[in-house]
């Protein structure tokens, strides 16, 4: 498949600019004369002056608010009637994100070809997650495709709005300790190297303290940039360690989950997305076995993972999703009774919505009372920062005097 972009005049007379993928010049101009668009000009992208520029990695991944935002767009316009190749046009024209665009360009030519939605998107794992394209899949079965969409928006919105607001209240420490580091870092470079020379004009010995910061001073050249090359390397091999090692990835996660004060946050956050998710899939009538599936695969936890395994398990051979669920320390009793309770009276999707409600109202207040807690935490670390290195720079004073009295 090649990238075109087109020229073309629709049943109106204006003229429309896009792009579109087919497998030659001749098949293009063919899918948009089926799309009641006239050729103007129909030329292969990538070429020549023509070539788009990209740099990788910089705007280019898909995000939770991206696909929020274009499954509301989706939904509200096959609500309203239109065919789903149009919604599709009509989105591809307002995406602004050029790797997402082509994305639903493409979506929108293979849906033309034949093809039916979740397969098209199916073909394109990195902008469309398993999650969304097993809810689309079961929408088109039961005929309900607006409503799997408005389902979908929803739970992204939900998520993409707790994981803003974590990230809002992390900035202020984030950027207390930036601005610490930055604070050490001037002080070793520029004021240290004044108070040593000031120091040896004076005479006397220097405390150990203040010849460690001097050290560092003189070598700060090279010790700075190897310290910060040892943890970007550190962090990317700790990445990949946990990302190809299972074994160890659950390890961590399970350490995520016991931490003093970020544990219970943790828990919160993976307890909300869990019930979202199923509750969610099975709304929209995925198989249970297949809803178990996704939500282990899509977790973002290694113990929610393993649990659903076991889950799966039981429920194969016709347990409820409550009693094996009740074997693991991650889910409380209130959301095990809640399970049991939905599976009971045979509104387990809506207990699922309740129990992701409720755990998100708590991480939000979880979230805000850490803030409150790392406010004045980062303040004293400032200060404790500043402090040591106002007493490593002065404690030669006492050493300066008594050399100047000894004299």
């Amino acid at each position: 498949m090649t990238m075109f972009a087109y020229e073309a005049l629709d049943t109106d007379g204006a003229v429309r600019k896009g792009k579109i993928q087919s497998d030659s010049k001749d098949a293009a101009a063919t899918t948009l004369a089926a799309q009641n668009l006239v050729p103007l000009s129909v030329d292969e992208t990538g070429r020549g002056i023509q070539r788009e520029l990209s740099l990788p990695k910089f705007g280019g991944r898909t995000t939770l608010k991206d696909l929020a935002i274009l499954a509301r767009q989706f939904a509200s316009m096959t609500a309203a009637g239109l065919t789903l190749l149009r919604a599709l046009n009509i989105l591809a024209e307002q995406t602004a994100k050029p790797k997402l665009k082509a994305a639903v360009e493409a979506v929108s030519s293979e849906v033309q070809e034949g093809s039916t939605l979740s397969n098209a998107m199916s073909k394109h794992p990195d902008h469309f997650p398993s999650l969304m394209i097993s809810m689309v899949r079961a929408g088109e079965s039961g005929g309900f495709l607006d409503d799997a969409l408005a389902r979908i928006a929803t739970m992204y919105e939900a998520d993409a709005s707790l994981r803003g607001k974590i990230k809002s209240a992390m900035t202020y420490p984030v950027i207390v300790l930036i601005f610490s580091l930055l604070l050490g870092s001037g002080v070793i470079i520029f004021i240290v190297p004044i108070f040593e020379k000031m120091f040896k004009q004076l005479g006397g010995d220097l405390p150990l303290p203040t010849q460690i910061m001097v050290s560092v001073s003189h070598n700060a050249y090279w010790v700075l940039p190897l310290t910060l090359v040892a943890v970007a390397v550190a962090v990317r091999v700790y990445r990949k360690s946990v990302r190809r090692n299972a074994a160890l990835r659950l390890k961590v996660d399970r350490y995520k989950l016991r931490l003093p004060v970020f544990g219970p946050l943790m828990t919160k956050l993976a307890i909300s997305r869990w019930a979202r998710t199923l509750g969610t899939l099975l709304a929209v009538g995925v198989p249970i076995i297949r809803a178990l599936e996704i939500v282990g695969g899509t977790a973002g936890n290694a113990v929610v993972a393993e649990a659903m395994e076991d889950v799966k398990a039981a429920v194969r051979v016709g347990a409820p999703i409550s009693r094996p669920l009740a074997k693991h320390p991650l889910f409380p009793a209130m959301v095990v009774q809640m399970m049991e309770v939905g599976e009971q009276t045979g509104q387990t999707s809506q207990m699922l919505e309740k129990v992701a409600d409720f755990y998100e109202d708590e991480a939000k207040t979880a979230t805000e009372s850490l803030t409150s807690a790392l406010e004045p935490l980062m303040v004293v670390l400032l200060g404790a920062v500043i402090g040591v290195m106002v007493i490593c720079l002065y404690l030669p004073m006492f050493s300066v005097y008594q050399h100047i009295q000894s004299n």
